[in-house]
């Protein structure tokens, strides 16, 4: 997380609008980059327990797949927000 603050210092060269402009920028960058790579992730295991238990289980319908892949994604979505907003809480700065 601090070095979000050394590339936006680095990027910035001094002005502060910018570097808190390119620290909430790089934040972004990185909580999308969290997101799409755990998504994916996650995505994949659930989509290969569903390949093994899906004929082992076969009253297990789509809307339960359904609704554990939206659970898993929400919660997803909350982790990657909170890092996103420690990661800015820690490097923006009010005052040189």
């Amino acid at each position: 997380m601090e070095r979000i603050g050394i590339a936006a210092s680095k990027i910035a060269k001094g002005n502060l609008f910018l570097y808190n402009v390119y620290v909430i920028v790089l934040s972004f960058l990185l909580s999308l980059l969290l997101f799409l790579l755990a998504g994916s992730a996650i995505f994949l295991g659930l989509w290969v327990i569903r390949l093994v238990i899906g004929p082992l289980i076969p009253s297990m319908s789509q809307k339960l797949w359904n609704v554990i892949f939206s659970f898993s994604l929400i919660s997803l979505t909350f982790v990657v927000t909170s890092v996103s907003l420690v990661a800015v809480s820690k490097n923006i700065k009010f005052k040189k």
